[in-house]
């Protein structure tokens, strides 16, 4: 199989890294997490390169590219632990695509692709603890349009987006609505996540829904797996980033005179840290690649791919703060906040726990990966 990237993807890829190492420094990042752990100026930035429109079709102003452009981009925002929901609007536009109106179509995908509009899916609720088929949140229709009552939380960025993508239950059956934040009957509650960046508990309370699709546990299962593959994607880039700065570090710090480098245990870890990085790459491309397979066959890949990056995510942060010793949790130093971001991501979409359980649910006559 040929895993060359095409020169669209690297010069793709060498525009948004340039933009992170020149448009992004850690300085404007911390001022970001210190305040409102959102930059709108630095999303529409982003929105100016074309990456909010990069799922969307050219007829309705974006970049018509898919899932290896979506990794590509998604590897070089984690390089730079990129505090904005990029991955977000990815889902939101791939869902909208594939599975609203035409209406709701040239309604809202121009504004996303344009970054006039940022919108982020609302699915994870209480008592659902991962599960997509749990939820309690209700739709009624009412003469033309709908009303959706619930509670949904950890929606990111919910008190600053735009609008939401929201499950609920109408007539005994899953769908997917959208909900305008700033129409009636919806409140958001916001907060700082542990990686510096913002999410909210929204409530609605009858508020005003446009209807996307009937089919809400197939668009909402469909969702999921976009935001797991642009979250392995986002912690191959910081996992990059932690085996640099730690590589750097042990080739400074000196203990009885020498480099710590030079020391055969601490090497052997950093190899085994090599290892899980490889490993973590190798399963990031197969759920990009898997992401337009069937969808019991796309839903497995992610299953795996997450939980094989959840366990590189955990060995190298770990062991790189274990590398450091004390200076790798103080805040001054940017490891630490890697190492937020790679403990954050291992939650996303469903803890390596959860995961282990699905690819154990979805095992068929064998356990082979390719399978």
């Amino acid at each position: 199989m040929d895993f060359d990237f095409s020169d669209d993807q690297e010069s793709l890829r060498d525009a948004v890294r340039k933009w992170v190492d020149k448009g992004y420094s850690f300085e404007r990042r911390r001022k970001a997490a210190d305040g409102e752990g959102f930059d709108r100026a630095a999303y529409n930035e982003l929105a100016e390169l074309g990456l909010a429109g990069l799922y969307i079709s050219e007829a309705d102003g974006g970049m018509g590219m898919g899932p290896i452009e979506g990794m590509v981009v998604m590897e070089e925002l984690g390089r730079g632990i990129v505090l904005e929901p990029m991955a977000q609007t990815l889902i939101a536009s791939g869902v909208i695509s594939a599975y609203a109106g035409v209406e709701v179509k040239s309604a809202w995908l121009p504004k996303i692709a344009g970054g006039e509009a940022l919108v982020v899916l609302a699915y994870q609720e209480r008592k659902a603890r991962y599960r997509l088929e749990v939820c309690e949140t209700t739709a009624t229709q009412a003469g033309g349009g709908w009303t959706v009552t619930g509670n949904k939380s950890i929606v990111p960025v919910g008190d600053k987006a735009d609008a939401f993508l929201v499950p609920a239950t109408a007539n005994g059956k899953m769908a997917v609505f959208l909900v305008e934040r700033g129409t009636s009957g919806v409140t958001a509650r916001g907060y700082g996540t542990q990686d510096g960046a913002r999410a909210a508990d929204v409530a609605f309370k009858s508020a005003p829904a446009t209807l996307v699709t009937q089919d809400g546990l197939t668009a909402l299962e469909h969702a999921v797996d976009i935001g797991i593959a642009c979250a392995c994607a986002e912690a191959v880039g910081v996992l990059d980033k932690t085996m640099q700065a730690t590589a750097e570090y042990m080739n400074t710090r000196k203990q009885f005179g020498v480099v710590i480098s030079s020391f055969q245990a601490l090497r052997h870890r950093m190899a085994d840290m090599k290892m899980q990085q490889e490993l973590a790459r190798s399963m990031s491309y197969y759920a990009s690649l898997k992401l337009n397979a069937p969808a019991e066959e796309r839903r497995r890949a992610m299953a795996r791919a997450k939980y094989q990056l959840g366990v590189a995510m955990r060995f190298i942060g770990q062991n790189s703060v274990q590398l450091h010793g004390g200076i790798g949790v103080t805040d001054e130093y940017i490891g630490s906040h890697y190492f937020r971001k790679l403990t954050q991501l291992e939650l996303t979409f469903g803890d390596t726990l959860h995961q282990l359980g699905e690819v154990s649910e979805r095992m068929q006559d064998t356990a082979g990966v390719f399978a």
